[in-house]
């Protein structure tokens, strides 16, 4: 009996809002690998907000998802058979395989996982793209001003979760979380040590409001903002920026779904007075130091200084279901699908 390979191929591009609609569930039979090649078999699948970029046609920093491609997504998986001279089998690899469960490769994009160091989950986490988007944005973008005040969007996440402790770690004062939901809040203040966290959901979308909260959660206004969701949020915090400021635009999932953009308010005027140093940046742009971010994450694990949060769903089956959660804010730290039971746990 043919094994087969069950794959999320990207039905159609959505305009605005997507749903389970958008990706197609198929089989297909196992490939097997060729010269130079090697076939894994994906344990635990990354989800993450670019993904709603990929869907979509046009110019954009990565080639989007073709309909009917297989759809994009980082992947940790164990090689199950392998022609290739730096690759055997049993080896764990984190590689972009995307909504499968098998995949055959060539490896140029692999990397080996070695899982005495710590879970392989984390390797598409706190040690993967996630965690080097936190290291970097934090320290190299935004930076942290000795003594100053940080406020961190989307701050219980995969990413925002971790900037706030290493905003601390390098010296911030104070260190305010925005999150959707009691239990988020509580989480940001309680287990990853922010000074205060404001809940979003209890200001209807009303700017002057949330920003009337951050007023009184950072009396000496804000030096930073690592900026995860845009939008009316993130428009709350130029009036309360620092002079020389610094604001890292690391994503803006509250306006992926739009169809046309937002009018809002212009802060132009803030950002001229107020000198401040507005920068979006793109992970890979570090992927020269990707080894040193490595290295300083795994570090602040080993001495409990780096705490996270995995939020799993079960199946391949479930991979619509779990993007579709960080759309509505209901993942609950770093979004994974565990495809099948980890050999190495």
């Amino acid at each position: 009996m043919t094994a087969m390979n069950r794959q999320w191929l990207l039905a159609e591009q959505p305009v605005g809002p997507f749903d389970e609609n958008t990706f197609r569930l198929v089989e297909t039979p196992v490939p097997a690998p060729g010269e130079g090649e090697f076939l894994v078999r994906n344990i635990w699948l990354s989800v993450d907000p670019y993904m709603r970029g990929r869907m979509n046609a046009g110019k954009s920093y990565a080639k989007p998802v073709d309909v009917g491609a297989v759809m994009e997504g980082g992947t940790v998986g164990e090689v199950i058979a392998s022609n290739h001279p730096d690759f055997a089998v049993g080896d764990i690899v984190d590689e972009r395989l995307g909504w499968q469960e098998f995949a055959v490769t060539r490896g140029r994009g692999a990397r080996k996982i070695d899982p005495s160091l710590a879970p392989v989950s984390t390797a598409v986490g706190v040690l993967g793209m996630p965690g080097m988007t936190a290291y970097f944005g934090t320290k190299e973008v935004m930076g942290v001003k000795e003594g100053g005040t940080v406020v961190v969007s989307a701050a219980s996440g995969a990413v925002g979760g971790l900037v706030g402790q290493i905003a601390r770690i390098d010296g911030a004062a104070r260190v305010v979380g925005i999150a959707g939901g009691d239990a988020k809040c509580r989480y940001c203040v309680d287990e990853l040590g922010y000074d205060a966290c404001i809940d979003y959901r209890g200001f209807g979308k009303d700017t002057a409001a949330l920003g009337q909260a951050l007023a009184e959660a950072c009396p000496d206004g804000i030096d930073g903002y690592f900026d995860n969701v845009g939008g009316w949020i993130s428009d709350a915090i130029y009036p309360l920026a620092n002079p020389f400021g610094r604001v890292a635009i690391c994503g803006m999932i509250s306006e992926y779904n739009l169809t046309e953009p937002e009018r809002v308010p212009r802060y132009t005027r803030q950002i001229l007075t107020n000198r401040l140093r507005v920068t979006g940046f793109i992970v890979t742009d570090f992927w020269n130091r990707w080894s040193e971010g490595l290295e300083g994450m795994a570090g602040w694990i080993a001495e409990g200084r780096i705490r996270y949060r995995e939020d799993v769903e079960i199946g391949i089956e479930n991979a619509p279901k779990a993007l579709l959660k960080l759309f509505r804010s209901e993942n609950f730290g770093k979004q994974l699908v565990r495809l099948r039971d980890d050999p190495t746990a």
